[in-house]
């Protein structure tokens, strides 16, 4: 398969879940995108059109080390997310992976448990 129709179908599945999970202001959405390097996170408006927090591998508050996008990444993020959520004043959160499969023990599911544990609720 061509590497511009994966592109392409990939696309596709990220508009297809974002057509149904909205943020608010009250219950922004945590959209987690993984890179081949690097994991990042967001927490969107969709109503007002802004992003309220981020966190990822990249983010300037990571001074733990060099970050890759495997699951002790995952763990580190998700615990950043959510202490960055708690600064912003953000408690509950609608959850947009992005087409990136939740496999229980893998890198999405990790990085949303951290989350959890952090005071986020899902």
């Amino acid at each position: 398969m061509r590497p511009e129709f994966k592109r392409r179908i990939q696309q596709k599945r990220r508009w297809r879940i974002r057509n149904k999970v909205k943020g608010t202001a009250a219950r922004p959405r945590m959209s987690v995108r993984f890179t081949e390097r690097n994991i990042y996170v967001q927490f969107i408006d969709d109503a007002a059109g802004r992003t309220l927090a981020s966190a990822s591998t990249r983010h300037k508050a990571q001074v733990a080390g060099k970050l890759a996008a495997n699951k002790a990444g995952a763990l580190t993020v998700g615990e950043a997310a959510g202490a960055v959520a708690k600064e912003a004043g953000i408690n509950t959160v609608v959850f947009d992976r992005s087409g990136a499969r939740y496999v229980k023990g893998g890198k999405v599911d990790i990085l949303a448990n951290a989350a959890r544990e952090s005071g986020l609720k899902f």
